[in-house]
Parts: C-alpha cells; sequence; structure tokens
C-alpha cells in the first residue's frame, strides 16, 4: 500500500463494472455446486470492493475540499451512477434468494447478511434510481452551503469550525459574540438550507411510497439497517430519557452555571466547564498524533499494530481549512483494508475527543476486516459502531496527562458531563426527523415551530440569549445527519449508554473489559444491534428500566 495522498484514482468504467456483474450473476444462475457458486458470488464482491473503494477515496477527497473541481465533479459521478448500479445487483441478490445454494450461503456468510440482502431489495427499483441521485446531490449541495459560509468575527473571515473555537473561550464575552455570529452565519444561509430540505423531504417521500412504503420512516430504518426494532420501540427509550437523563443534565447545567459563576445559563455557556476554559491540547497535530502513537502502542498490541500502520501510511485529515466539510467521521478504502480519519482540529479540547472517537471506529473496521470473509461484512450497524468509537475515548483515560498536562482530570470528567449531557440533543433531532417525515409536507417555519417545541422538552436549561432565529428554531439545521444520513443520529444516544457501561467495566476489571471490547470489534457487519448487546451482556436500551440500572455507577460518580 502507498500513502493515502498517492492511492491512485480513475474513474471506473461503468460498462465494465456492469459487465462483471452481469457475468457474476449468469455463474450465480448455472452453479451446480454450492463452491461454484460461491466462487460466483465472490467474484461479484471483487468487483463491488474495488468499485466502492473508488467511491470512498473520492467521498474523502471531495469533504478535504469540497471546492476542488475534479473531485467534486467525481463525486456528482458517484452520485448518480451508484443508484444505476444498484439496480444491476438487483437480480443478483434476488438469484442468491431464491438459489437452491441459500441455505449453505447462509450458513457460512450468516443471516445477517441474507436481512442485508434483503432489504436492498425492497430499497432499489427502476423507478427511484433518479430520486436516489437527487438525494445524493442534495445532500453534497448541503455540506458544501456550509463549508463555504464564513462572516467575520474578530477581525478575520471565520468558517463555522473557527466560530465553534471562540464559542469555547474562557472571556464569556468573546464567546456570546463568536455565538451570535455563529448564528447569523446560519441564519444567512438559512433559505438555502430551508429550500435544501424541504427537497430533500420531497424527494425521500416521493422515494418510499414508490417503493410500497407508507412514508419515509419504515424506508429509512430499512437503509440504516434497523431490522430488529421499530419506532415504537424506540419511544421506549426516547421516554426513558425524558425521564431518568433529562432532570439529571438539568441538575448538571444548574452545577455548571453555578461553577461559572453566571446569572444567566447560556447556550453559548454549555460547551464550557470552568471560568478557566476548557482544558486545551498542549500539543500541535503532529504532536497529539505521535502521543496517540505512544498511547496505542501501551493500551494493547492489538491497537498499537492499528494505529503504526495509519501513521505510516498518512490515514488522515485532521486540521480545518477554507472549503472542508464540517464536523468528522472515519470511513474505510476496503480494498486497502485501511480506515481513514477525517476531523477538523480547532485547537479545543474537542480535537482530542475527534482523534480518540473516530480511532474507536478505524481500530473496529481494522479488526473486522482481519476476521470476517467478506469486506463487505465489515462495516457494522451504527447503533454498534459508536459503540466502538464512545467506548475508546474512555479507554485512553489513562494517557490524557500527554494531551492536558496537569489539567487531564478536568477534561475526564468534562467528557463524561458532557456525553451524557449530549443524549438528550441527539434524541431531539431523532424525534424531529419522525415529526417530519409523519408530515412531509410541513412548511419551514412550522419545522422550527416543532424543532422548538422538542428542544423546550428534552432540554428545558437551554436559552439562546434573546437570538431570534436560533430562539424560533434555526438551532437543527447545522446538524448534517439530518441531510446525509438521516435515522442515524439516535444511534449515538443507545451507544453512549453502552459505552458507559464498558466504561464501569473498566473500572473493576480492565482485562476482561478489553477482552469484551476486543470481540465487539471482531463482529463487523455480521449481526445487527439486539443480537450484538446480548452477546456481549450489555443492556437493551429499548428496554424498560435499562437507563436507570445503566446509569446508576454514573450517576453516583457524577454525585447525582
Amino acid at each position: 500500500m502507498v500513502k493515502f495522498v498517492d492511492i491512485p484514482y480513475v474513474r471506473p468504467d461503468m460498462d465494465k463494472v456492469l459487465d462483471s456483474v452481469k457475468a457474476a450473476i449468469q455463474s450465480l444462475k448455472t452453479a451446480k455446486t454450492y463452491e461454484e457458486f460461491r466462487s460466483a458470488y465472490m467474484d461479484y464482491e471483487q468487483t463491488d470492493t474495488e468499485l466502492v473503494t473508488l467511491q470512498q477515496l473520492v467521498y474523502m477527497r471531495h469533504t478535504v475540499d469540497m471546492l476542488d473541481e475534479f473531485y467534486t465533479a467525481e463525486n456528482a459521478f458517484f452520485n448518480t451512477q451508484m443508484p444505476r448500479y444498484s439496480i444491476a445487483t438487483k437480480e443478483l441478490r434476488t438469484v442468491i434468494l431464491n438459489s437452491p445454494f441459500k441455505k449453505e450461503f447462509e450458513e457460512e456468510f450468516g443471516s445477517f447478511l441474507i436481512k442485508d440482502i434483503e432489504a436492498k431489495l425492497l430499497l432499489s427499483g427502476e423507478a427511484v434510481v433518479d430520486d436516489l441521485a437527487k438525494e445524493a446531490t442534495l445532500a453534497s449541495l448541503y455540506s458544501k452551503t456550509v463549508a463555504s459560509a464564513s462572516i467575520e468575527f474578530n477581525g478575520e473571515k471565520c468558517s463555522t469550525p473557527k466560530l465553534l473555537k471562540y464559542m469555547k473561550s474562557s472571556d464569556r464575552e468573546i464567546r456570546k459574540g463568536a455565538f451570535e455570529a455563529w448564528a447569523a452565519l446560519y441564519e444567512s444561509i438559512a433559505p438555502k438550507i430551508d429550500e435544501i430540505y424541504s427537497e430533500v423531504v420531497k424527494t425521500r417521500d416521493c422515494m418510499a411510497k414508490k417503493l410500497g412504503f407508507d412514508g419515509y420512516t419504515p424506508m429509512g430504518y430499512l437503509t440504516r439497517r434497523k431490522y430488529d426494532y421499530t419506532p415504537e420501540q424506540l419511544e421506549v427509550f426516547r421516554k426513558q430519557v425524558r425521564e431518568v437523563i433529562v432532570p439529571a443534565c438539568a441538575k448538571l447545567a444548574e452545577r455548571q452555571r453555578e461553577r461559572l459563576g453566571v446569572e444567566k445559563f447560556c447556550f453559548y455557556d454549555e460547551s464550557v466547564f470552568s471560568p478557566n476554559g476548557n482544558p486545551t491540547p498542549i500539543g500541535d497535530r503532529d504532536y497529539m498524533v505521535a502521543k496517540a502513537q505512544e498511547m496505542y502502542r501501551e493500551l494493547s498490541p492489538e491497537t498499537g499494530e492499528f494505529f503504526d500502520f495509519m501513521v505510516d501510511y498518512d490515514l488522515f485529515d485532521l486540521v480545518t481549512k477554507p472549503g472542508k466539510r464540517t464536523g468528522g467521521y472515519c470511513r474505510f478504502l476496503q480494498a486497502y483494508r485501511a480506515p481513514f480519519i477525517f476531523a477538523n482540529f480547532n485547537g479545543t479540547d474537542a480535537d482530542v475527543s475527534a482523534l480518540t472517537h473516530e480511532a474507536g471506529h478505524a481500530f473496529a473496521y481494522y479488526t473486522a476486516s482481519k476476521v470476517r470473509k467478506t469486506l463487505q461484512r465489515c462495516s457494522p450497524v451504527n447503533e454498534i459502531a459508536e459503540i466502538h468509537s464512545m467506548s475508546m475515548e474512555f479507554w485512553t483515560f489513562p494517557w490524557l496527562e500527554s494531551f492536558f498536562g496537569d489539567r487531564a482530570d478536568e477534561y475526564r470528567e468534562n467528557n463524561i458531563v458532557n456525553a451524557l449531557m449530549r443524549i438528550p440533543y441527539r434524541v431531539s433531532i431523532d424525534e424531529f426527523q419522525h415529526r417530519v417525515y409523519q408530515n412531509p409536507d410541513m412548511t419551514p417555519e412550522a419545522r422550527k415551530a416543532v424543532w422548538r417545541e422538542i428542544e423546550r422538552t428534552y432540554m428545558p436549561w437551554r436559552t439562546y440569549d434573546g437570538n431570534e432565529f436560533m430562539e424560533q428554531g434555526g438551532y437543527w439545521m447545522q446538524n448534517q445527519h439530518i441531510f446525509l444520513y438521516p435515522f442515524y443520529f439516535i444511534d449515538y444516544a443507545m451507544a453512549q449508554l453502552a459505552a458507559f457501561e464498558f466504561y464501569a467495566q473498566m473500572r473493576t476489571d480492565r482485562k476482561a473489559a478489553w477482552e469484551n471490547y476486543y470481540k465487539l470489534c471482531q463482529v463487523g457487519g455480521s449481526a445487527g444491534y439486539s443480537e450484538v448487546i446480548e452477546r456481549h451482556n450489555l443492556h437493551n436500551t429499548l428496554q424498560d428500566g435499562s437507563v436507570k440500572e445503566i446509569l446508576a455507577p454514573i450517576f453516583e460518580e457524577l454525585g447525582l
């Protein structure tokens, strides 16, 4: 393998790709033995791996610089071609499900692969090819709109990551001013965002009905591989959040207000935990990567090998810059068995959280790729994937002095508090999306009103200090998951509870906890949420009473 920057890219010849798929389908149909059937399927897997690797490479390079014309065009190419590729593979899935070798295939590759195949059949059709391409184009347009937006503040032109840095200032007037600028930035692009989202919702609702669904919600659940529970079951979790977590977070917000010494606790105070400001990393990007390499070598032989691989091939893009997409992610280059970490370092404590969080995803991809029979089986369902990442933040606690010096204990406590306090927000986003897709004709004004109503339910302590745009319900617009990955955001909340369980296990038997976590990372995409949770002796958050049990030791540690 070569370094990430040197990985070659040539636009795939889709005619050749489709010919390969057709050949695999014919071989599957004519197979006389399971060995022949399996060989034909693996030929398809090879074709798919090569194509998806190129798609992921383009996505990574496009998001690193959304103003790059070449990769913008290549990303648009995949947005239009992948829905058509899905149609080409539809017959292949039908052949597998109807094959006399299905039982042997399922025994070797697992029942969850069969569920994936069944779901993809329900999600594909000639009638929605153009709609899928349109949906992907709209998602890219949202990302580009936010990435290219900037506003003057403190004598410089600031994008959202830089404003977020100022919003963590120890000087309250600076963070208030940064918040006002940040809100003004989103208000300036709000008409465009409203237009994009209205079209997104309309497109998704239209697709769902063309495919025979009552609306987008059941289609969205299948797309996110939520096969084992329903919106009604998920409401059991949301109810527990309202009853158990919201009151605890209200106490934490009041405690934070007192610590900061402010009369009124405002939104721009929420991310600051000390009058002196939050701990900040004591080194730059290169320093942090070097310290992370030392840390992961000491954490375990497995993590040491993994992070050495990441460093050797420079599989990171970590520093914020003009034109770069906001947020962070980890993606997987299947053909190279190589994860890639994307972040927006801005000199705050969030840099360390982002690095360790995304490293958790990357480690899981790297680990699963060693044990899964096909590279397609390396991607876990999101509810499990976020356990990998959020637990990794806790696994790295013993080494935080390397990043924060004598303020490491502050970061540890802040991390736990922040993890708990973000759960109501994550649940709010989920409820918002359910409400929107129940009424896809909702106006932009109605959407803002719904958001503010939900926000007051789950975050009653939140106030925007008179900022009209945010008080009227504009905050949801900055959540890119709503546009890019519908019905994903609740997975962070569910996974955070499991990560808290791992944290409790680490404090009692670190060796046993690591063995359990490492096995969890090996699962990859071979099973769904409920099965994996049960297999690894974790609580299922969809069961009433589970949240209170999970959080008992966390509440005790925080004095709640």
